[in-house]
């Protein structure tokens, strides 16, 4: 099985397939790039032709694809225009700024102001010495741009927020000449699925993605040409609740959210003739609406479904809808409706039943055989009336039933009309009938389907879809521990589960964005997923939910709930920690740039509130295993490196004066926490927990002359643990980047690769498929079986074994700092990462001889390598020593059992014996 992602041929290994993580995934090797020089990749925004954007000022990226050695662009010609014949002649009428000399790869237009509604072709030419090759033509497409270019209106059926059939909506409309083009551009408030003639309009799930709806809306834009016809012609919209108007009611309160209403949309269908004239179709007071056979839906809880009250072709031209209604007129639900410029979500990967059980004639309990995020399919043929509900969950009692008991938790039901994750569907008894939920998504493995009469079922007749953003793999583990392979399998799939426009804790229980939890997991993401757009539009939920004093809530989007508990800068760092993450794998200081003022004012606060330097605001270290850590010193040493990221920030965004003013106000956090918290005679912080150490060690704060004691204490201190983790939340994060960058790699190994309690690996040996909550698998609380909280080890995989970290200096992977450790215990490793440049490799294997290391490092960019020797050990590649020269190794440093070399772009394959 080939994909195709960067630009380049990925061959997905049949393990890997197994793992189920979607067809944009890219595993194995990540492939080899082709051999002829050329610009590849094109993307505006970061994704690949987008339609409908709004930025005046896009961003424009490409990658450089070459296999020599060496291989660097020297300059590069950028062309945009409206015609893709000219633009792929050279011949831009929109911006050619001309030939530029420079290795960048990523630009911002700043060519005419773009129109809205306009097709634009570009294409970049890059010089990489005598060659100059020309990529093939890419296009973006600007959407509506400012609020004012809408016509339709935003319309719904009621104001009553307690109906609860989902309602349609139809407009029947004629098309009397010939089509160039169709754009259909819908914003709602709440969710939609939209329908053209009787067939629903792409592939998208749960649109538009959750916002603080008052404060910032989304539209979404489709082509939708292939869909008209001439002559008569149908529109139809179906909508749902999502968090819009949330009738479950939980411990947060989203029931009485502020911008609660009826769910709402606007439309505008714009047809482009060929004759030049352009006809707008737009949501009115001419539709008519009608309830339909959803009878209820809840994001939250699950989806109820009548067939006997299905309308066939409702969304059809010849459909009468003579007993419809009227609809009524509305107003906007906020003076913000902005582009979704984001990797939708899917149902990415279908996973059919791995086994069925009957209990008795009228219940089969259904086990996918790992856990998901996402929806049940089921096919079944019944008589008319018969209710089945399905209820999914985690876990099976001992007599086989599903067992909700450790997701239902927080679920405070005013009746039994809305079971929890149960979806309820009532059959026409029409033959076989099919049902998939459209405004809900559950976190599950068994579904439980009790029926009121008997019903046959079988294997088949149930199956999974696993959904999430659908975001494109750029990174590959791999090892000769199956267990460490199934831990960055099941971290993965524990990332995607909690990925739905927003990062989420847990596809089940809450579906919130718990900061904290978001944090902790971002460079797990990172080095796997090409999640930017997600991100950016998460912390534009971030600036929507700020307070003016600059106070965070705990979970956003929210509601209101969170200001009051839960947040604090352990948990709320991710305004300054998710931007920064952003600038050090992209290169891309636009979300910096953003976010400055919110993290400044994040920042004044805790200032404001804490002149000592030390804080107490935040929740400490999170489900620990045994040990307690001071809320004060984790909290500090976070509001530290906020004031430290908000520095840097100054001076990459030429503000010198805050530069001077943050660096300063860091230093002095700092010494604080050192004063208030470390023995300088001891090495030791605080009692000498795990969590006390590490975080210290791993966030900068131990003074350089005393980071070998403070790593050597905390190795004995895991030692005294049995090598085992004494950790919770904020302490996972530290802990084994902590060992490892501190010269014990092997601990921290160790530490990682362990099967029994408390570990990663006795949840994998215990059948885990995902990440849990809790390290003892039977906790009676806190046990959700996905969450990503504890997910940082698929990060530290890249970094601690394969060494692959991008460089502050050089951001976006431009220079890669890659130090491997060649731990004992395990016999090869392998990384990889597509970066914006290209595919990194790092894979070592111990041979007879030493160790045998393969490395990549993508055109246009370099690497600082740092290999560790024993004593007497070189360094070969080809059987020649590389300390006696290559063109394209230098050595640039050697101390006692380390040498540093640096590398320029290209493929190694070196010997270290």
């Amino acid at each position: 099985m080939v994909a195709r992602r960067f630009g380049f041929a990925v061959r997905l290994s049949p393990s890997f397939r197994r793992v189920g993580l979607g067809s944009s995934l890219l595993l194995g090797s990540l492939g080899a790039y082709a051999d002829a020089p050329s610009a590849v990749d094109l993307r505006c925004e970061y994704l690949v032709n987008p339609l409908g954007l709004d930025a005046a000022h896009p961003r424009l990226t490409w990658r450089l694809q070459d296999t020599s050695r060496g291989a660097s662009q020297k300059a590069y010609q950028i062309v945009v225009g409206t015609d893709s014949l000219r633009v792929s002649q050279g011949k831009g009428t929109v911006w050619n700024p001309g030939k530029t000399a420079s290795d960048q790869q990523r630009i911002t237009y700043a060519g005419a102001a773009l129109r809205p509604f306009t097709k634009y072709f570009w294409r970049v030419q890059v010089w990489d010495g005598a060659s100059a090759p020309v990529s093939r033509v890419a296009s973006f497409e600007t959407g509506l741009m400012t609020m004012k270019n809408w016509q339709g209106t935003w319309i719904s059926d009621t104001r009553d927020v307690a109906l609860r059939p989902a309602p349609y909506f139809r407009k029947g409309f004629g098309v009397a000449k010939k089509i160039k083009s169709a754009r259909a551009y819908i914003a709602a408030a709440g969710l939609y699925e939209l329908f053209l003639n009787g067939q629903r309009i792409g592939n998208h799930r749960l649109d538009p993605l959750y916002t603080r709806f008052d404060r910032r809306t989304l539209y979404v834009t489709y082509d939708v040409t292939s869909y008209l016809k001439a002559g008569q012609n149908a529109v139809g919209v179906l909508l749902g609740n999502g968090w819009y108007n949330h009738q479950s009611t939980a411990v947060w309160y989203f029931h009485e959210a502020p911008w609660r209403n009826r769910p709402t949309f606007c439309l505008d269908l714009r047809v482009t003739y060929t004759d030049g004239s352009v006809e707008t179709i737009t949501s009115g007071s001419d539709w008519k609406t009608s309830l339909g056979p959803i009878v209820f839906n809840s994001i939250y809880t699950a989806e109820h479904y009548d067939a006997r009250l299905e309308q066939p072709g409702w969304s059809t031209a010849a459909f009468n809808d003579a007993q419809w209604k009227p609809v009524m007129n509305r107003a906007a639900p906020s003076q913000n409706i902005v582009a979704q410029a984001v990797h939708p979500i899917r149902n990415v990967e279908t996973i059919p039943a791995k086994t069925i059980k009957k209990l008795n004639d009228t219940t089969y309990v259904f086990d996918l055989g790992r856990n998901i995020a996402g929806v049940s399919q089921i096919r079944v043929q019944g008589t008319g009336g018969t209710v089945l509900r399905l209820k999914h969950g985690e876990r099976v009692y001992p007599d086989g039933h599903v067992d909700q008991s450790n997701i239902d938790v927080h679920y405070r039901p005013t009746d039994k009309r809305d079971p929890f994750q149960t979806d309820v569907f009532t059959l026409s008894g029409k033959g076989e009938e099919t049902f998939k939920p459209a405004f809900n998504y559950k976190g599950f493995q068994y579904v439980e389907v009790t029926s009121s009469r008997p019903v046959v079922l079988t294997t088949t007749s149930l199956t999974g879809y696993f959904m999430h953003n659908d975001v494109p793999a750029v990174g590959a583990v791999t090892s000769s521990n199956p267990t460490l392979n199934k831990i960055w399998q099941a971290t993965n799939n524990s990332y995607l589960s909690n990925f739905f426009g927003y990062p989420t804790d847990c596809p089940q229980r809450e579906k919130n964005g718990w900061t904290g939890d978001a944090h902790i997991a971002v460079e797990t993401g990172l080095y796997n997923f090409d999640g930017i757009t997600v991100y950016e539009k998460w912390l534009a939920d971030h600036r929507d939910e700020q307070q003016p004093n600059g106070v965070l809530p705990s979970i956003i989007p929210s509601n209101g709930w969170g200001y009051e508990w839960g947040n604090g800068p352990d948990w709320t760092s991710t305004i300054a920690l998710i931007p920064w993450n952003i600038y050090l794998f992209y290169g891309d200081t636009k979300l910096l740039a953003d976010c400055y003022g919110n993290i400044k004012r994040y920042v004044d606060h805790i200032n404001e509130q804490s002149p000592s330097g030390l804080t107490s605001w935040g929740l400490g270290d999170w489900v620990p295993v045994k040990s307690k850590s001071p809320v004060e010193l984790t909290s500090s040493t976070y509001y530290y490196t906020d004031a430290l990221i908000l520095a840097k920030a100054a001076k990459l965004l030429g503000k010198s004066a805050d530069h001077t003013y943050y660096a300063a106000l860091a230093e002095k956090i700092r010494n604080a926490i050192n004063a208030k918290y470390l023995n300088r005679e001891t090495a030791q912080y605080g009692n000498g927990v795990q969590t006390e150490l590490s975080v210290p060690l791993y966030w900068g704060v131990v003074p350089p002359e005393l980071k070998s004691r403070v790593a050597d204490n905390l190795a004995r201190r895991v030692a005294a643990d049995n090598y085992h983790l004494d950790v919770g939340l904020l302490g996972t994060k530290a802990i084994l980047n902590a060992l490892s960058e501190n010269g014990h790699a092997d601990l921290a190994y160790r530490v990682a690769s362990q099967e029994t309690f408390p570990s990663w690996g006795w949840w994998i040996v215990n059948g885990a498929t995902t990440l849990y909550e809790n390290w003892p698998i039977d906790a009676k609380s806190d046990i959700s079986m996905n969450h990503i909280m504890f997910g940082e080890i698929g990060a530290w995989l890249y970094k601690g074994l394969g060494g692959i970290r991008p460089d502050p200096l050089q951001p976006g992977f431009k220079n890669t700092l890659l130090a491997p450790h060649f731990v004992a215990g395990l016999d090869h490793f392998e990384a990889s990462h597509a970066s914006p440049y290209g595919l990194i490799k790092s894979a070592w294997q111990k041979t007879a001889t030493g160790i045998s290391y393969a490395v990549t490092v993508p055109p246009n960019a370099t690497a600082t390598l740092v290999l560790p020797l024993s004593q007497g050990q070189r360094v070969y590649e080809g059987g020649k020593q590389l300390d006696l020269g290559s063109p394209y190794i230098h050595l640039v440093k050697s101390t006692p059992g380390f040498k540093e070399y640096h590398l320029a772009a290209g493929t190694y394959q070196l010997a270290i014996r």
